[in-house]
């Protein structure tokens, strides 16, 4: 039987664009219903846009799980979103299903998670929207890709030309990309300088998800129009008036992650690779945590909590994440890996020395730590990816005395939030659980860490490694300090030679994971925006348990 039927598709559930205030992006007027965005004209119940409606930002999919995905799109007007998904190119072999109304309670965005795909397969779709107000009006369409994840099984007989498996066959590949930290320090879209070129590096590289380790927009950096650069030539952003300031209010934050997809390279990568996205400090402002009150003089909200909720409603409606349920979850890709998406802010503790012995605080919260914990331990994937949005050893300051992450600069017995950390790592060893690597961003470079029991000051975990990469278009930074409580060893670094580096000058990153489904071995290479490897290594499959 063809899984990818009629009845399946149309089982998909529809994920709307209803949000709490209208307004139209980039700074525009703001009616609850918004505003043309060609003319800026407000829209009102006595006057509606003349000519087609336009998708204004592209497409975009996103990864749940076997045989689901989530696609995204954003139109001009109030409309009904459409989204036909099918194997052929050419779409002759689409099903339609119909999707929410877009509308200015959500910024016109809207998105559709479809249940019922083939699983591990390459999938072809295109996206209209059509007008309310004039029936069988419809927006000229755009057209993505993405691919499913595979079943737990795994075999499938559609993968990248090479013959199915099935019961003792070899199971499909799997290859991703991960990397974070997008338009930070004052570094925007700048055509001079090729633009957001690492996204076309990557989509090159056609991987099957991409793995936004945090600071997917950078909410609390300002652009200039113009930078000039340490050898005199001259960076010029494109600006725009959300990104003219720290963003405070719904437009302001809709205004961040609208940004990012008006880089060409970026949308192009968008509509062909399916995204797992992190929620980290930059979404809001720098090092923030639940309950902190700013006292940084550009700020009129002070109240990082109800700039976090607004950044967080604009977060799930210009991204192509599912609405429901916390920001962690575990992804499911076929027998190979399970992906363990960690929120590392809003469960988070108050920033200050991070030395205290109280087993109650972290970063993760008691039902985050517990709910990895036990999936850790029931997963039977070969690979179990930890996206951890801060690095577990490095040590991130928050000015003076207050630390931002996970270690302190206290090689000694665990302390602060790295109980959390040795709580999880020790009931993995003692239940057996293998092949743990934790990937992750945030420090603006890129390296390798390895963490061995034999090097550390607490004995009970099994040797893992981490790696690191970014920026993907921001400042780059460090290298950062490693903390010895877990024995950690920097096997590669590649850091800039001053803060702030601007992407003109390189050291932008990105992490490229390659798990062989003959041999299960996983191949890490880290990249510059070009695609240079500069850095790989391979670990073999662990023992079946």
């Amino acid at each position: 039987m063809n899984p990818f039927d009629r009845r399946t598709l149309l089982r998909a559930g529809l994920a709307g664009g209803a949000g709490l205030a209208g307004g139209a992006l980039l700074g525009g007027a703001g009616a609850a219903a918004g505003a043309d965005v060609a003319s800026g004209r407000p829209i009102t119940p006595a006057w509606h846009p003349t000519g087609r409606p336009v998708l204004t930002h592209g497409v975009q999919s996103g990864v749940v799980g076997p045989g689901e995905a989530v696609v995204w799109t954003r139109a001009d007007r109030v409309g009904r979103l459409i989204v036909e998904v099918g194997r052929r190119p050419d779409l002759r072999d689409a099903r339609r299903v119909r999707g929410p109304v877009l509308d200015g309670r959500g910024d016109f965005t809207g998105k559709v998670q479809l249940r019922g795909l083939p699983a591990g397969e390459r999938l072809h779709y295109r996206v209209r929207v059509e007008s309310l107000h004039r029936p069988g009006l419809v927006s000229e369409p755009l057209t993505g890709s993405l691919r499913t994840a595979p079943r737990a099984g795994g075999y499938h007989g559609h993968h990248r030309g090479r013959p199915g498996g099935g019961p003792g066959g070899r199971v499909d590949d799997v290859r991703f990309v991960w990397t974070g930290d997008i338009a930070g320090q004052g570094w925007g879209i700048s055509d001079d300088f090729g633009g957001m070129r690492i996204f076309e590096a990557m989509r090159r590289g056609r991987p099957d998800f991409f793995l936004c380790s945090g600071d997917t927009v950078y909410a609390d950096n300002p652009l200039a129009e113009t930078v000039t650069l340490p050898d005199g030539r001259v960076w010029r952003n494109l600006v725009t008036p959300e990104k003219s300031k720290v963003a405070e209010t719904l437009t302001e934050f809709r205004g961040q992650f609208a940004y990012n997809l008006l880089d060409a390279q970026l949308r192009a990568f968008a509509a062909e690779v399916p995204q797992l996205n992190q929620w980290d400090d930059h979404e809001v402002t720098n090092n923030w945590y639940p309950g902190e009150i700013l006292t940084d003089p550009r700020y009129t909200e002070t109240r990082v909590d109800v700039l976090a909720a607004r950044s967080r409603q604009a977060f799930h409606e210009w991204l192509p994440t599912p609405d429901d349920g916390p920001l962690y979850r575990v992804v499911r890709y076929g027998p190979l890996l399970d992906v363990f998406v960690l929120d590392m802010r809003t469960y988070k503790d108050p920033n200050d020395g991070n030395t205290y012995a109280d087993p109650h605080r972290g970063l993760l919260g008691t039902q985050q730590r517990q709910w990895l914990i036990r999936e850790l331990t029931r997963s039977t994937a070969t690979w179990k990816v930890i996206a951890n949005d801060l690095p577990l050893g490095l040590i991130v300051p928050d000015g003076g005395g207050a630390q931002e992450g996970i270690a302190q600069g206290d090689g000694g017995a665990p302390a602060g939030r790295e109980l959390e950390f040795a709580e999880i790592l020790g009931a993995a060893h003692r239940a057996g659980v293998t092949g743990i690597v934790f990937l992750t961003a945030d420090v603006h470079y890129t390296a390798a860490h390895h963490y061995d029991p034999a090097r550390a000051s607490v004995a009970d975990f099994t040797p893992f490694w981490e790696f690191v990469s970014g920026p993907a278009h921001a400042g780059a930074f460090g290298p950062n300090t490693l903390d010895g409580t877990f024995g950690p060893e920097a096997v590669f670094v590649n850091a800039p030679p001053r803060a702030n580096t601007s992407p003109a000058e390189g050291f932008q990153h990105y992490g490229e994971v390659f798990v062989d489904g003959g041999s299960r071995a996983f191949t890490v290479h880290l990249r510059d925006r070009d695609g240079r490897s500069l850095w790989s290594t391979t670990l073999p499959a662990p023992p079946a348990g």
